[in-house]
């Protein structure tokens, strides 16, 4: 199994291997956002984001203040991966917050996860929440106890996010970055717990048909767009504040 020092090297070398061109700032204010592409796929880097979505936005700033970051057991795998930042800058800059290295690496899960496979479960060193309900945490009762360094967090059922949310606030986890599965993130927006949503589209068509990331129509206000250059021109990015009352 690779140690969390290789796989760090490796993802460490490739964010400062890549080519980040500029994007450009456009001015606008925003309206409705409905049903938007295909958000699923095999392999994210084939939706056609580019470098500077990767590893700037995707496995940077959208991540860089985050205590945690949470995403569903389909989006994670196999396990093999951790959720972090690797260009030298933003580390400087999460270090400068006064924050860990690693964000806390959240997974949800319902029928529960093979932890005793996979970097992400079996390195110490990480701090790892499992976000589950009973059944899901009864199956992983016995390996959890051999693995301290995961604690479980266990909703009374599958839609109880908001007192779940609760918990991980009383657990240190203020600001969270999800990056999905869509599924999760529907029922995240559904329960009001989403504040902002950063949005990258592509000129190049990829992802299983039928797949956008929330279905419903969805009332945003428009903070940023920024148009990608370069290698990455065609790619738009946005940054979106939900019109939603949130829970306090």
């Amino acid at each position: 199994m690779t140690t969390l020092a290789a796989f760090a090297a490796r993802k460490t070398a490739e964010a400062e291997r890549a080519r980040i061109d500029a994007f450009e700032t456009d001015i606008d204010c925003g309206g409705s956002l409905i049903a938007i592409g295909n958000t699923v796929a095999a392999d994210p880097s084939l939706l056609g984001g580019g470098e500077a979505d990767k590893h700037l936005v995707y496995e940077g700033l959208s991540r860089v203040a985050a205590d945690a970051v949470l995403a569903g057991a389909t989006t994670l795998r196999s396990g093999n991966v951790m959720l972090s930042i690797w260009r030298a800058e933003l580390v400087a800059l999460r270090t400068a917050l006064g924050l860990p290295r690693h964000p806390v690496q959240i997974v949800a899960t319902i029928r529960g996860l093979d932890v005793t496979r996979g970097l992400l479960f079996n390195s110490p060193e990480l701090r790892v929440i499992v976000l589950t309900v009973p059944p899901g945490a009864e199956t992983m009762r016995r390996d959890l106890a051999a693995r301290p360094w995961i604690s479980i967090l266990t909703m009374a059922h599958a839609g109880d996010l908001a007192a779940a949310f609760a918990e991980l606030r009383d657990r240190g986890v203020h600001r969270l970055s999800c990056i999905g599965g869509r599924t999760l993130a529907g029922e995240l927006i559904d329960a009001g717990l989403v504040q902002d949503v950063y949005l990258t589209t592509s000129a190049k068509a990829g992802g299983e048909p039928g797949t956008p990331f929330y279905s419903k129509p969805l009332g945003t206000e428009l903070v940023v767009r920024k148009r990608g250059t370069g290698a990455d021109a065609g790619v738009t990015f946005e940054h979106r504040r939900l019109k939603v009352s949130r829970p306090s």
